[in-house]
């Protein structure tokens, strides 16, 4: 097992979340969050060993601690992509026992495996067979009409006896029939309560906490009931929230965060990105809420959103809507 769930350990993560923790989105975190794990959006096992693994699985070392989020239900295509993502150099790979998706049900995995929790401890153990990094699972509380007492529970000991380092719960229900995805991440209630009684549980397994967390401060709450704290869309529109997870981890005072040097790091990323054959939007779409609620952020936006998009586009973009910001402060200061 790694530092990152050693005895008494505290991780602040970014969770994983289809079509946005890409690699160009990691970076952009990585360069405001030096300790958060950072994780991939969930990648089906079959594509790891059938697919173009490079697009798939590549990662600047600079992302480090990443974790490697499969999606899947067979044990034995589960422990070979998990080799395949240790070979890659990942620290850390996790299941997907939560996504509520039609996709993700139609392939019999995701949040449909809390009902079959002894099949996700096989999966568990196969994989932890398979590699020596950590091996961990992200749930809900329940699906459907589960209970979410011994559904949590059992799932939770299967897991654990099956060797998982580590459960990250996403501290509401999925609801496979009735919810669309994005309703399934809104409407059903919230229950920390839920996840801090297991933790009373287990006091000695890591147990992790997700869903609806938006700062920092709310974070630290979190953290004196469980182990880590994982922020979704809060950390995704409004990036800036990252800047002070190192100092919270190690109990100290956050500092400004450095608009400038970001940038600067972003757009050398950029020009990289491009002379690869990218393009400057697949890094800027995740940039567009830096500013939130800062003076020239709806210029920033604006510029981000049209001139980015552009063919030929480059990293000089990124630095005149970062001026615009500049400019509305200097104007307030006037």
């Amino acid at each position: 097992m790694t530092k990152l769930y050693a005895d008494g350990a505290q991780v602040l993560a970014v969770a994983p979340m289809m079509d946005w923790t890409d690699r160009c989105c990691r970076y952009f975190h990585r360069q405001i969050t030096r300790d958060s794990l950072l994780y991939t959006e969930m990648v089906v096992a079959d594509a790891v060993i059938h697919g173009a693994r490079e697009r798939l699985l590549g990662f600047d070392a600079c992302e480090h601690p990443v974790a490697l989020q499969l999606g899947g239900s067979d044990p034995v295509k589960l422990a070979a992509a998990a080799r395949i993502g240790e070979d890659y150099g990942y620290d850390e790979i996790n299941l997907n026992v939560g996504c509520p998706s039609d996709r993700v049900q139609s392939g019999t995995f995701g949040a449909c495996l809390m009902k079959t929790p002894e099949l996700v401890a096989d999966c568990v153990s196969a994989m932890k067979a398979a590699v020596r990094i950590p091996v961990t699972v992200k749930c809900r509380i329940g699906v459907d009409h589960q209970d979410p007492e011994p559904a949590l529970d059992t799932l939770a000991d299967q897991v654990f006896a099956a060797g998982t380092d580590a459960l990250w719960v996403h501290a509401r229900k999925a609801w496979l029939e009735g919810l669309s995805p994005k309703e399934n991440r809104e409407i059903p209630p919230l229950d920390y309560d839920r996840v801090y009684r297991l933790k009373a549980r287990l006091p000695h397994r890591f147990i992790g906490i997700n869903g609806g967390v938006q700062t920092l401060d709310e974070a630290r709450g979190h953290l004196r009931h469980v182990d880590g704290v994982m922020l979704g869309r809060a950390a995704y529109h409004t990036p800036a929230v990252l800047a002070g997870a190192d100092a919270l981890l190690r109990g100290e005072e956050a500092g400004e965060l450095d608009h400038a040097g970001l940038i600067d790091a972003m757009a050398d990323y950029s020009d990289a990105h491009i002379a690869a054959g990218g393009r400057l939007g697949h890094i800027t779409r995740h940039m567009v809420g830096l500013f939130h609620g800062l003076s020239g952020a709806r210029r920033y936006r604006q510029i981000l959103s049209t001139d980015a998009n552009k063919p030929g586009a480059r990293s000089d973009v990124l630095r005149t809507a970062f001026a615009a910001v500049g400019a509305a402060h200097e104007s307030e200061a006037a």
